[in-house]
């Protein structure tokens, strides 16, 4: 059996993308999304995790970055599986638990990020009308976790799946 040189084993690993959000609500469960300038959709606080950097600080950077919370995160609530749409690869995406908010503290946020335009909070009902639908699955399967305390919910393109 003729084995790889070790370095070009390491070539040849595939390369996933990952991203990290949080998901900050207030009393009535209504989800804090923001408003990009850059994408159609809107989001929750979170991005892409940069080299060398794993999600739960990429999580709590956004956040930080995005509206100005910056605060240690709560539980991991999903870990959800992205397949390959044709348009970007396959990746993995974290929703971490950021807290609650009250609307007086979401109203006086200060958006320093020019990506985002304006930030609010969205009726449980009324989100999946604001994102991807894939993000709107996830979402749902974040709320679940967060109500039940059964996390992480792990996820196929936003779809809970039994293990």
């Amino acid at each position: 059996m003729d084995l790889l040189p070790f370095d070009e084993y390491v070539r040849s690993l595939p390369r996933k993308r990952m991203s990290a959000g949080t998901l900050i609500r207030d009393g009535a469960d209504r989800v804090l999304l923001v408003e990009p300038s850059y994408k159609e959709h809107w989001d929750i606080p979170g991005g892409v995790c940069e080299v060398d950097e794993p999600p739960w600080r990429t999580a709590r950077r956004e956040c930080a970055e995005e509206v100005g919370i910056d605060r240690p995160l709560g539980a991991l609530l999903v870990i959800d599986y992205i397949p390959d749409d044709g348009r970007m690869p396959e990746g993995m995406a974290f929703i971490f638990d950021g807290g609650r908010i009250t609307e007086d503290e979401a109203a006086r946020l200060t958006l320093t990020d020019p990506e985002i335009l304006s930030v609010e909070l969205v009726p449980v009902d009324a989100v999946a009308e604001r994102v991807k639908p894939s993000l709107g699955r996830r979402l749902r399967a974040a709320l679940t976790a967060a109500q039940t305390g059964r996390a992480p919910m792990i996820c196929e393109d936003g779809h809970p799946v039994s293990q």
